[in-house]
């Protein structure tokens, strides 16, 4: 089936900087792909590119895209390479769509199915007040609600400080994510699980130590209360397969939308009660309305959803569809 292709770059400007290990990050790229069949069979789908975590660059994907000039046939959808996992989601979540016949609508779930991402550094103490002041409003007293913060971004004295002033801001009936990006060394781990262990509100601690010291992850993993997710050790389906195999059965944190085909990845976890959490690489709301669904469908656990990012946005309920023609 032949569908006529076009593809459209975008940008969206961060209010502030997100600043994580990697560096900082002011400006996210990516592609909105749509594909037109009839009136009635419209797809659309979004590459969102994140490289430093594995996937493609920005630069491969427009010239992915540049070379399908303007008519794609649905058989390509299986010749899109393995080193395109974003172009693979991108294009497989537009064929979706297309078939649905549905049109893109921002899934809206109610806040405590989402886990907030807050500043970071000492920029979360403000923040972290006034969000959990209008989430209070808005539930009241009866869901919990989930709260990540960066670490690994500076020293272990400075971030221990904040550390020690969020959890006194933090309301009993929610919970806080440390997301340190593999940027932590052992004995830091080690300081940090030892920490929450004491608090009791640390869901748990995200890619503590590099992917390439699984062993070491595993220990921390069996020595402490406090539970450890794998997210860079898990970037594609590959990845999530080796560990799976290895014998991981803490969380896995899930980045659909730059882990590959969600063909496959549907595929695999089939009879799999893997501890999953799927999160944001700061899609548009195309992008999120596929994770989202994707979500829905594959999600076997409680935790809630990696998406409560759309506040560190200029446009913070995107949606490019009306300016495209």
């Amino acid at each position: 089936m032949n569908y006529q292709f076009s593809f459209f770059p975008y940008q969206r400007k961060f209010k502030i900087p997100l600043e994580t290990r990697y560096g900082s990050w002011s400006v996210r790229e990516g592609i909105i792909l749509k594909l037109i069949k009839n009136e009635q069979q419209i797809g659309w789908g979004e590459i969102a590119p994140l490289p430093w975590f594995g996937s493609e660059t920005l630069e491969q994907a427009l010239d992915f895209c540049q070379s399908i000039g303007s008519c794609f046939n649905e058989e390509l959808i299986d010749e899109i390479p393995d080193h395109l996992p974003a172009c693979q989601f991108g294009f497989e979540s537009a064929l979706k769509n297309a078939s649905s016949q549905k049109p893109i609508l921002k899934l809206d779930l109610p806040p405590h199915k989402y886990s907030y991402l807050l500043l970071t550094g000492k920029k979360a103490l403000d923040y972290f007040s006034k969000i959990s002041k209008d989430d209070q409003k808005l539930l009241g007293d009866r869901e919990i609600l989930t709260y990540k913060w960066k670490i690994g971004v500076e020293s272990f004295t400075q971030e221990i400080s904040i550390f020690e002033q969020l959890v006194e801001q933090l309301p009993l009936n929610s919970r806080l994510r440390l997301d340190a990006n593999g940027g932590l060394d052992l004995e830091t781990a080690q300081r940090w699980l030892s920490l929450a262990d004491q608090v009791g509100q640390i869901e748990f601690i995200e890619q503590p130590l590099s992917p390439n010291q699984f062993s070491e992850l595993l220990t921390l993993s069996q020595n402490f209360k406090t539970a450890i997710a794998l997210d860079e050790s898990v970037a594609n389906l590959k990845q999530l397969k080796e560990y799976y195999e290895l014998g991981w059965r803490g969380i896995y944190v899930i980045k659909a939308a730059i882990m590959g085909s969600p063909r496959q990845l549907e595929n695999w976890f089939q009879n799999k009660a893997i501890d999953a959490v799927f999160s944001s690489v700061f899609e548009t709301s195309i992008g999120q309305q596929a994770v989202l669904t994707l979500a829905q469908e594959l999600n076997n656990c409680d935790r809630a959803l990696g998406f409560g990012v759309n506040q560190w946005f200029e446009d913070a309920d995107p949606n490019f569809l009306h300016l495209i023609p």
